[in-house]
């Protein structure tokens, strides 16, 4: 895939110029850093006259010659220069940061949101909060450095491998998965601990408000030490973008220049998340953008050039993220909304971009591994086994949650016969229960879709950006209607769900749907749902995100058997659906050429079990909220016990799913009772595990 690639001839061509052509190449680099640096320099300027405070250009034209009062200057001195110094800090970090995780992994999709450092630098901010541990700035920023870097290695050890071409998606899987998961761990902390963790959601985001200059005086000069170390290593670089075998053959030791690489990264990103949060995809999109200029100038792909460059195109992105953000909200709006949501956004457009830009493909380069399964006999004996413990794990859930029930109560309510108090919590509980079965079906079944047709069995169907379309419908409604109905709840959610879908389908029809630029178009936009979600919070309720931090982790609160309905008719209509298509889901799980030479259609076969798929998640997600890993584990689980055959995977997968739900529900308004968790979290927090091994043994059998 070349937009995803680094591109060794060129680098080759970089490092060995025509002989008299290098006074042009140096040339034209430094006229394109001038121009980079120029625009920087605009942009900071523009920056610094805006604020809440009425101070403009006048005002500050005056404090230069003299004639201003001193208000001007405090507002200067302790607002507008520490915002724009921040920006700067975090623009050059993450900059460079990008630009060499995408090097030291010859991949232009790395950067420190896929490699999930952002989340795993958050996530240890937050636990050590949560916990009520006070640090200075730099015991925050050493804090940072080694939550993300945790998280960067797991990310790393379980993208390696996946074959020619399978590196690109692979690294965006298990980045957004396990990014995904410490996100999960992030918001439990957050809403378990609200008093210790209060204004840490907004800060989450990414937000270049200071109140002085102290934290970038302590960690302006790691930055500046670990760029200038980074020099050091630029010919290394340049090198390993060739190729490991060649850059071993030229003396360059590979596993120790990639791993100080990486340890350079990831201290450059804590650093910046220590300052302002975790900004997204600036990362990803200034080196990137670098790229895509340099190789229209000769000699610029050269390391030495490019760090430079790259810091100064992530001052411009996120210095121009605050800008835009203060023009369209004005200052005391823009002083909420975190600037790391429009660098998120900007970001996943790019990233569709690159998708778009991408030759179609539909091997995902992951390695469809699926297990022989059991014996005939015993997979009839584990669908059956799986009913039988359904039915009694609902009973048991009817029993447990902040009032313990007996199973005569239960039996009463269901003749009728039960007193007031055991009738008040049945019909409250019981929904509750039904909800989350129906919800686990559905995201199983939608999920063993999404795999089949992706022929990625580490997808699920969040990865289509269904599931954060319908989040931004639903919380969309919650916010703008605080006293709206469940059922303007559902419809924000479906036509969130269905706009998404139409997106990511419109945009990837293009390619027949290939399965590559299918998965980061949705991953693009699931980036842009969380962004515009979390925007939709912060600016209209900064300090009462719990509001919609529940229900976007998944919770059966309040549910009643009406609510339902919608979710059980979509389920109806989809299995008999789904078992008629059975045979195409084998043949589209295989490969592109068996089902043509079959008779089947790819491009409509695809569009038409991705529409069911749409379905079951939108109605899911409206009915119970955003449930993570689900689609993920139960269809994978079902391949592992019956083999491939979608006849046996389709009705184990969704018993499978409301297996996990009905679990995770019942433990979620259990354990801290009378407080509770959403279920949501509780399935991340067992999806991710059962992940990392999945993802683990592709990796070694790819």
């Amino acid at each position: 895939m070349p937009s995803s690639q680094l591109s060794p001839p060129d680098q080759a061509a970089a490092l060995n110029p025509a002989p008299g052509g290098a006074a042009r190449p140096r040339l034209g680099a430094v006229l394109l850093l001038a121009v980079g640096l120029v625009v920087a320099t605009l942009l900071a300027a523009v920056h610094v006259t805006q604020g809440s405070a009425s101070v403009g250009i006048v005002e500050l034209l005056g404090l230069l010659t003299g004639g201003s009062d001193d208000q001007t200057a405090a507002v200067l001195v302790a607002s507008r220069m520490p915002r724009l110094a921040a920006g700067v800090l975090v623009g050059v970090a993450l900059g460079v940061a990008g630009l060499v995780m995408q090097s030291v992994s010859r991949n232009v999709l790395a950067s420190p949101d896929t490699l999930a450092v952002n989340a795993g630098s958050y996530l240890a901010v937050v636990a050590v909060a949560a916990f009520g541990i006070a640090l200075p700035v730099a015991g925050g920023g050493v804090v940072a450095f080694i939550g993300g870097l945790a998280a960067a290695g797991l990310v790393l050890a379980l993208s390696a491998g996946g074959g020619r071409g399978g590196g690109t998606v692979r690294l965006v899987l298990a980045g957004s998965a396990i990014a995904l998961a410490l996100s999960a761990l992030t918001t439990m902390l957050l809403l378990l601990y609200p008093e210790r963790t209060e204004g840490l959601y907004a800060w989450g985001n990414g937000s270049l408000a200071q109140t002085g200059m102290a934290p970038m005086l302590q960690l302006g000069p790691v930055v500046l030490v670990a760029v200038a170390a980074l020099f050091l290593f630029a010919r290394q670089f340049d090198l390993i973008a060739l190729g490991d075998d060649t850059a071993t053959v030229l003396g360059v030791q590979v596993r120790r220049t990639r791993l100080i690489g990486i340890l350079i990264a990831v201290l450059l990103s804590a650093a910046a998340v220590t300052v302002a949060g975790p900004i997204g995809f600036v990362g990803l999109a200034a080196p990137a953008i670098v790229r895509l200029i340099a190789v229209r100038v000769p000699g610029m792909q050269k390391h030495v050039l490019l760090i430079p460059a790259a810091a100064l195109m992530g001052v411009i992105v996120v210095l121009g993220a605050d800008v835009l953000l203060r023009l369209a909200f004005g200052g005391q709006t823009a002083v909420e909304v975190p600037t790391g949501v429009v660098t998120t956004i900007f970001g996943a457009v790019f990233l569709i971009a690159l998708a778009l830009r991408a030759r179609a493909s539909s091997e995902s380069g992951t390695g469809f591994v699926i297990g022989a399964g059991l014996s005939p006999r015993g997979r009839g004996l584990v669908i059956a086994a799986s009913a039988v413990l359904l039915v009694v794990l609902a009973f048991v859930s009817l029993l447990l949650g902040d009032a313990k029930l007996l199973g005569g109560d239960v039996l009463n309510w269901v003749t009728g016969q039960a007193g007031p108090l055991v009738e008040f919590v049945m019909n409250t509980r019981a929904p509750r229960v039904a909800a989350a079965i129906l919800a686990g079906a559905a995201l199983a079944l939608a999920g063993t879709v999404v795999q089949a047709v992706s022929r990625n069995p580490l997808a699920e169907p969040a990865i289509l950006g269904v599931t954060g379309g319908a989040g931004v419908g639903a919380v969309f409604v919650i916010t703008f209607w605080p006293f709206a109905t469940f059922l303007g709840v559902t419809t924000g959610g479906l036509l969130g769900a269905a706009l998404a879908a139409l997106i990511v389908f419109g945009l990837a029809l293009r390619g027949g749907l290939a399965s590559t630029r299918l998965i980061l178009i949705g991953l693009g936009v699931s980036a842009a749902a969380a962004a515009i979600t979390s925007m939709l919070i912060i600016a209209t309720d900064p300090y009462n995100a719990a509001k919609a931090l529940t229900w976007m982790n998944g919770s059966t609160y309040g549910r009643t058997f009406p609510q339902l309905i919608p979710l059980a008719i979509v389920i109806l209509a989809s299995v008999p659906l789904l078992a008629s298509a059975r045979r195409e889901l084998d043949l589209l799980a295989f490969d592109d050429d068996t089902p043509r030479v079959l008779g089947v259609r790819l491009g409509s076969a695809r569009l038409g079990l991705l529409a069911v798929s749409v379905a079951l998640t939108a109605t899911a997600v409206a009915a119970v909220g955003v449930i993570g890993f689900v689609g993920l584990v139960a269809p994978h689980a079902a391949r592992a016990l019956v083999g491939s055959r979608h006849a046996l995977v389709l009705p184990l997968a969704a018993l499978l799913g409301a297996l996990l739900v009905c679990v995770a529900d019942t433990l979620g308004r259990t354990i801290i009772a009378p407080a509770q968790l959403p279920a949501g979290l509780l399935t991340a927090v067992v999806g991710a595990p059962y992940f990392v091994w999945l993802l683990w043994r592709s990796r070694r059998t790819a």
